[in-house]
């Protein structure tokens, strides 16, 4: 068998090899001189003979030359034996306005552009050589042949040079035999943009393969401005975009890509992955059956699908039966396995953190969706539990708006969800007890301002009896509540506030209010202290704290005449100053520290944090390189070291603890 007989196998191996790389891979290779593929032919006479053969099931060429580089989907074919993704094509192009015509023979069975079978192929034209074709006929034009003129010449003749246009071989639309060519589809290398064309793409893809996605982006940016038409390109700078996460343009330039060339693996393959990202698990497949051009698809990508759509699939289903601890654990899978942009699993988790009372995390989830709406493109209709998905997401944000008490915006996400299905009674129901919700918290402020403090507590209950785990509503009611003086229905209502959502400042203040009222000062001072780490700056919390601790210490029986509000770290020099200060009623904290050790100056800011925590406490610091008489007295050699005395009797002495450790041992013995 010849070298231009030979099967065609390059193909399916090349494309194995491009989807075994990265997802968002550019095209690497560099561009061949889209104007130069071949050299002209040379005349009969004075020329080499031309040992190879001019019948070729790929497309040879009748010169010696071929073309550099290996050729891709919308590229050109580099005359080495291999097939383009459709099929064994010939090349043709012309050398330029005022060269030959180059055209590629036939294969010896093959069809010209008009149907008819070409018995044999040419013989050839330009180097001299007699043709090694096996039956060659006369009269018949070789397939793939051009004739500008629209007549056929005598055989082995050389068409008269009339054509003035650049034609660039490539996959165009145009097809005459096997060949095609595309119109002004690249840049000819007579183009002087032609350079700056192959420049931009070799940038960008040493940017890219740094990691510099936004400065490939660039690059790219300019290549397709110089070839608009390139799928390469297209499929280039969607690669980019994904390095950069914008999602949705690299999903519309991969499509650009595919529209290009239908045959680009990579584009699909790219499409692929994005599709997955966004849940779409049926359009994935495809996109990932057409990037393997009828080979078994990547089994590793495959995979991936598959451990996607089945997690997907346990999600839905935990969330139809009301099971949200497995939705919840359902859709984190459905993201780690590798859909971290599909709305609707973002809306499935918030969902389930709402009913799991878990706000401040279904509010952060909804968030993040937010911003992925802002740069994933619109999914295509699909039904969810009845409903448009669309509108799914948007009854799942109202809801979660309304528990976080932004009533206005719930009552917008719930009418946009009617909009988007306005035939569904499910969504028509929701927006109906959103709106009905609403309007009892808004009656029930109007009253509260009023003054009429038992009708605003009718209010808010009118709207509990429509939505029972709305903490806004429990909230407003305890202070209706503490209004009257009604202090037990004021801690139940917090209480009811606190088991939808634990962290609600508002409603831990309240309740240690109400507690104070009841003198209940042990749950007094523990609300007081969660406050004063989620407010450590606020004056009010800091001084309830300390006179509940006071008062704490009085029922006790302890004396609290020495206790202060607001105290700062008290410096102590002299031994006799020492034993006054630990020898006074209550709590003492002594930090014995040296200036310019590193692990003093990392805990002193602290030391000073916990002084305002814990006003309750006396707290003093000796620096032993100048108070040596104390230093010795208590044994300390080792910095920073930390005592705890209490009514002047040491019960704690700890050497270089960890924050939480000395935190917990203040607060154990503040108490």
């Amino acid at each position: 068998m010849s070298h231009d007989q030979r099967p065609v196998s390059g193909l399916s191996s090349r494309i194995d090899i491009a989807l075994s790389l990265e997802e968002n891979k550019p095209d690497t290779r560099t561009f061949p001189d889209l104007g130069s593929p071949v050299s002209p032919l040379r005349s009969r006479t004075g020329g080499p003979a031309n040992t190879s053969s001019s019948s070729s099931s790929s497309g040879s060429f009748s010169a010696n030359r071929t073309l550099p580089g290996t050729r891709k989907s919308g590229e050109i074919s580099s005359g080495s034996g291999e097939s383009s993704p459709t099929g064994p094509r010939p090349v043709h192009r012309r050398s330029g306005s005022t060269g030959p015509l180059i055209y590629s023979g036939g294969s010896s069975s093959g069809h010209n552009s008009s149907g008819h079978t070409s018995g044999g192929a040419s013989s050839g034209v330009g180097t001299g050589g007699s043709s090694t074709a096996s039956s060659p006929m006369t009269n018949v034009l070789p397939a793939g042949n051009i004739c500008p003129s629209g007549k056929i010449g005598r055989p082995g003749a050389v068409p008269p040079r009339t054509s003035t246009r650049s034609d660039v071989l490539g996959t165009g639309t145009g097809n005459y035999g096997h060949g095609s060519i595309m119109w002004g589809g690249s840049v000819p290398a007579s183009s002087p943009n032609s350079s700056n064309f192959q420049e931009a793409t070799k940038r960008g893809n040493e940017y890219y393969k740094r990691g510099l996605f936004l400065d490939a982006l660039r690059c790219y940016d300019k290549a397709v401005s110089l070839s608009p038409d390139n799928a390469s390109c297209r499929s280039n700078r969607a690669a980019a975009l994904i390095g950069l996460g914008r999602i949705g343009e690299a999903l519309r330039e991969c499509e650009e890509a595919v529209r290009l060339d239908p045959t680009n693996g990579k584009a699909h393959y790219r499409l692929a992955g994005l599709n997955l990202r966004m849940g779409l698990v049926d359009n994935a497949r495809k996109h990932l059956s057409l990037a393997a051009h009828g080979q078994p698809p990547d089994q590793a990508e495959m995979r991936k699908l598959q451990d996607i759509e089945g997690h997907s699939t346990k999600c839905i289903d935990a969330r139809r039966i009301g099971d949200w601890k497995s939705t919840l654990r359902e859709a984190d899978a459905t993201v780690s396995a590798g859909a971290d942009s599909s709305p609707l699993i973002f809306a499935l988790r918030a969902e389930a953190l709402l009913k799991l009372h878990k706000l401040d995390e279904a509010d952060s989830t909804l968030a993040g969706l937010a911003k992925l709406e802002s740069s994933v493109p619109a999914s295509p209709p699909m039904k969810v539990f009845g409903m448009i998905s669309g509108s799914y997401i948007q009854i799942v944000r109202a809801q979660v708006d309304m528990a976080l008490g932004r009533f206005d915006t719930a009552v917008a996400a719930a009418e946009k969800a009617k909009q988007l299905d306005p035939t569904n009674t499910e969504v028509t129901s929701l927006l109906n007890k959103v709106r009905l919700v609403a309007q009892a918290r808004l009656h029930g402020n109007e009253l509260f301002k009023s003054g009429s403090f038992a009708d605003a507590c009718t209010a808010y209950g009118d709207g509990l009896k429509h939505e029972p785990f709305n903490p806004v509503l429990y909230c407003n009611r305890a202070a209706c509540w503490s209004k009257m003086g009604r202090w037990e229905k004021s801690v139940e209502d917090c209480n009811e506030a606190l088991r939808i959502q634990p962290n609600y400042t508002k409603a831990l203040l309240r309740r240690a209010n109400s507690n104070a009222k009841l003198e209940r000062w042990t749950d007094c001072v523990r609300d007081y202290e969660v406050l004063r780490k989620e407010l450590p700056g606020d004056k009010e919390v800091a001084e309830g704290l300390f006179h509940a601790q006071v008062a704490l210490k009085t029922s006790r029986g302890e004396d609290v005449s020495n206790l202060k509000f607001g105290g700062e770290v008290e410096a102590v020099s002299t031994l006799e100053q020492f034993q006054a200060a630990i020898s006074l009623p209550g709590v003492s904290v002594v930090y014995f520290m040296a200036l310019g050790n590193a692990h003093c100056n990392q805990i002193a800011p602290f030391v000073n944090a916990l002084c305002t925590r814990y006003p309750s406490a006396n707290f003093l610091k000796v620096n032993v390189n100048d108070s040596h008489a104390v230093a010795r007295a208590e044994n300390v050699g080792i910095v920073p070291t930390f005592k705890i005395y209490k009514n002047g009797t040491r019960v704690k002495e700890m050497i270089c603890p960890s924050q939480q450790i000395l935190e917990y041992s203040v607060r154990h013995y503040s108490l």
